[in-house]
Formats: C-alpha cells, structure tokens, sequence
C-alpha cells in the first residue's frame, strides 16, 4: 500500500477522532490507530525496495547497453575484416564501424545519465518522505511530551 494513501488514513482518523472539552487531547481509535501503524511499518520497507529495484534496473539496462556495444563492435570488426581487400570499401567501413561504435556509447552514456537522474530523483523523493514522516513522528512526541503532567516527566 502507498505510504501516502496511509499517512491520509492516518490524519483522517486523526480528524475523526473526538476532542475532549478545554484541552488539546482527542481520543482516538486504539486499534485503527495501531492497524495504521502496523500498514506504515510494512510500507516503508517496500518503498525502499522499489529505490533498490530501481538501482538493479538500472544496473541491468547499462550491461545490456554494453553488450550490444561490444556486439555490434565485433560486428564492425568482422565486417571491416572482410572487406579489407578494396581499399575504399575498408575506408568507408571503418568510419562506418567507428560511428557506430560512436553512436552506440553515446546511446549507452544516455541511457546511463537518464538511469542516474531517475534513481536520484526516486532516492531524493524517498528522503523527502521519510524526513516528512520523521518530522511527523518528532513532532507527535514533543505534543505528547508537552501534554504530560510535569511529575511524570521528572520521574522519567
């Protein structure tokens, strides 16, 4: 499940929730509250591994990129090996290989430099989630820490 579509569940039961009179407090439902939990605690870890099976597919399209590279240079090779006997047809071959073999890295630097953005841009998006949550989760215990009666603070 989105660990968005949660944190809206989470602040929908939070709105839901009764105040009680002449204070900050609500009273929220335990067990919808600790099923919302429990869904974050399974959530967070699929979202990181969605970041890791990006980084794998990342990792899967720059080998492939470099086997057809490698392929299509033994080609070339091949090729050029074959039409060495005419000196012109060498020529043109060679260049042919050559811009080939350009183009093919330049293709694979592409899709590199995409797959590189698209990974930051995933981990980037994670962090500013979890940061959200993070903050969420600090600023829940300093309410609850400021709506604790002071000797049960001391005694802590």
């Amino acid at each position: 499940m989105d660990i968005l579509h949660l944190i809206d569940r989470l602040e929908e039961l939070f709105n839901e929730s009764r105040p009680i009179p002449f204070t900050h407090n609500v009273i929220v439902d335990e067990d919808r509250m600790l099923d919302l939990i429990d869904q974050m605690r399974v959530a967070i870890p699929e979202e990181v591994k969605k970041a890791q099976q990006v980084l794998a597919q990342k990792d899967r399209i720059l080998a492939q990129a470099q086997e057809e590279a490698n392929r299509t240079l033994a080609l070339a090779r091949e090729k050029s090996e074959q039409l060495i006997e005419r000196d012109a047809l060498v020529q043109a071959a060679q260049a042919r290989a050559e811009q080939i073999v350009s183009q093919i890295r330049a293709d694979a630097e592409i899709q590199r430099i995409e797959a590189d953005k698209y990974v930051v841009d995933t981990l980037r998006n994670l962090e500013m989630e979890l940061e959200r949550y993070l903050n969420q989760v600090r600023n829940g215990i300093t309410t609850l820490q400021q709506e604790l009666p002071k000797e049960e603070v001391e005694i802590s």
